[in-house]
């Protein structure tokens, strides 16, 4: 099969494109014929920081196409289906191998392009926000980076449920395409005090709820704009510096920090429940995910350094 890999870390340009042994099909295997390539944060965060297990290594979280085969052990999938599969890597190729319990079913007629994109961003946002988040209808949330898919994301399940919304982003036209998604409140994070404006936006009591997508020098900024006993979700960041919290800064804001790792439980009846929800809210139109740009996979390179330093709206996909 035609793949990427690379051998070392580094940035978009340690990629090669080129042939490799096609993956192995075992009992609870679901292998797919991937037709669109989902590039997610984590993929360009692992090739920079993460070292890879075996080389040469297949990168990639996610990926939708059509069964082409299964093992023997394998009961919901059968050849000729369209999914979307999940797995720690390998997503960048013409076949994908997944267990059948990080496969997803595409609803009849659904775009897989728009498909490709609906776990990890909707479902990530989703317990972000709710499952671990805690979100309530009278509550505000500050959504770090709500340009992204995650954020997007976000923005529209936290409106939907009837909260406060306040997303930052890198300017006023940047801001002004997120507001039909939902978006209460709009910040430039280049021009304004995000802790200021938060404060000012909650009559100086500090928003309940942070999601932090982007990481980096930000996070200082998004404490300050939390209230006592507030929550903050680390969900992600960019590719630059990775911040930290430290023991008292901790204590003296009583905050509650949680880690978001959705892909930990998308193997779960849970997870499965709720994307089947999500990706017929997307269907339908209730929910919605730009897609900034299309590359093709030969192109990896290009893809990733447009993911890491173009600034989407939304998401980037790459075809086979």
């Amino acid at each position: 099969m035609k793949a990427v890999w690379y051998t070392e870390n580094g940035g978009p340009e340690v990629m090669h494109f080129g042939d490799q042994p096609d993956p192995e099909v075992n009992a609870k295997t679901v292998l797919i014929r991937v037709e669109v390539i989902s590039i997610e944060g984590g993929d360009l965060l692992n090739r920079i920081h993460t070292p890879p297990a075996r080389t040469p290594f297949v990168p990639g979280y996610q990926a939708a196409g059509t069964v082409l085969a299964v093992g023997a052990e394998v009961t919901r999938f059968v050849p000729g289906d369209r999914v979307v599969g999940f797995n720690w890597n390998g997503s960048h190729a013409e076949l994908f191998a997944v267990p059948e319990t990080y496969a997803y079913p595409v609803p009849e007629g659904m775009d897989l392009a728009l498909a490709a994109v609906v776990p990890i961003a909707f479902g990530t946002a989703y317990d972000a926000l709710f499952t671990y988040g805690a979100l309530t209808a009278a509550e505000t949330v500050l959504v770090q980076g709500a340009a992204g898919g995650v954020g997007l994301a976000a923005v529209q399940l936290a409106a939907q449920a009837g909260a406060t919304v306040i997303g930052t982003a890198s300017g006023l036209e940047r801001l002004a395409r997120i507001a039909p998604f939902g978006l209460t409140h709009g910040i430039d994070y280049r021009q304004e005090d995000i802790a200021g404006r938060c404060r000012d936006i909650t009559a100086r009591k500090g928003v309940d709820l942070v999601l932090d997508l982007a990481g980096g020098a930000g996070k200082d900024a998004l404490v300050d704009a939390l209230r006592g006993h507030g929550r903050y979700a680390v969900v992600g960041a960019a590719e630059g510096t990775l911040p930290s919290f430290g023991f008292f800064e901790l204590i003296r804001k009583a905050m509650q920090v949680t880690g978001i790792s959705f892909g930990r439980d998308m193997h779960t009846p849970r997870v499965h429940a709720l994307l089947a929800d999500l990706f017929t809210r997307v269907h339908t139109g209730d929910l919605a995910m730009p897609i900034e740009r299309e590359f093709a996979l030969a192109d990896a390179v290009q893809a990733h350094r447009f993911v890491a330093e173009g600034h989407p709206f939304g998401r980037v996909v790459m075809r086979v």
